[in-house]
């Protein structure tokens, strides 16, 4: 059983990985880049000349690009063991671990780690007003913890009891609220935010739709091959 966690999780992690470093490089690292000219202070918002909406960015910076590909293959991997071992834990269950259950999976990932926090904490671009990190990080991982058990709850749960906790898990971390800062302020366009904000909403979903797929291939094929 190990080995094909093992297996399973690194193949599927470092593909998923490889997609996550693509979709970022394209559509997400220009928003960035776009936001950290306003936030060094060479575009002006507010009181200054219009500037182009689409400026030059430079060329490609394999240092930073590679960076990210390394990055991403780790992180990805990671996140293969978590999706794999739980999935190893459903099929003990009974339940069908393949590609197409792997895509539910996947959404599943998504729902957990980017959709519920976003909700009330969204993507933020360098340079735009916060809270404090550590009280946001606290709030997040709390988030992330009471999707991933409602969601467990909502799938293998066989009472209206589990179906009920699983709902007050989802909303109780929108009820208490996450943390904001006092005022909004800072030198990025909203647009930019907005942008940025709907960007790594898409790629979180991709990328989990994919690893989750990734996982699903990966489990049924070391089963059939043991």
């Amino acid at each position: 059983m190990f080995s094909k966690i093992v297996t399973s999780a690194l193949f599927a992690g470092f593909c998923a990985g490889l997609i996550a470093a693509l979709v970022q490089i394209v559509f997400v690292q220009p928003v960035l880049l776009h936001a950290e000219l306003y936030e060094g202070g060479d575009l002006v918002h507010f009181g200054a000349d219009a500037v182009s909406a689409h400026p030059d960015l430079g060329g490609f910076d394999v240092m930073r690009n590679g960076l990210s590909v390394l990055f991403m293959a780790l992180t990805y991997v990671g996140y293969a063991f978590i999706l794999v071992a739980v999935m190893s834990l459903a099929a003990e269950r009974g339940a069908v671990i393949n590609t197409r259950t792997g895509l539910i999976w996947g959404i599943a990932g998504f729902v957990t780690w980017h959709f519920a926090p976003a909700f009330s904490l969204p993507p933020e671009v360098p340079g735009v007003a916060a809270a404090d990190v550590f009280v946001r990080q606290i709030w997040w991982w709390g988030t992330v913890a009471a999707t991933g058990v409602a969601l467990a709850l909502i799938a293998f749960g066989r009472s209206a009891l589990a179906w009920g906790a699983a709902i007050a898990l989802l909303v109780a971390p929108h009820l208490i609220g996450a943390p904001h800062p006092d005022s909004f302020t800072g030198p990025v366009p909203p647009e930019i935010a907005a942008l940025f904000a709907s960007r790594a909403l898409g790629f979180g979903f991709a990328t989990w739709v994919a690893l989750g797929g990734l996982c699903g291939y990966f489990w049924q094929r070391e089963n059939a091959n043991a």
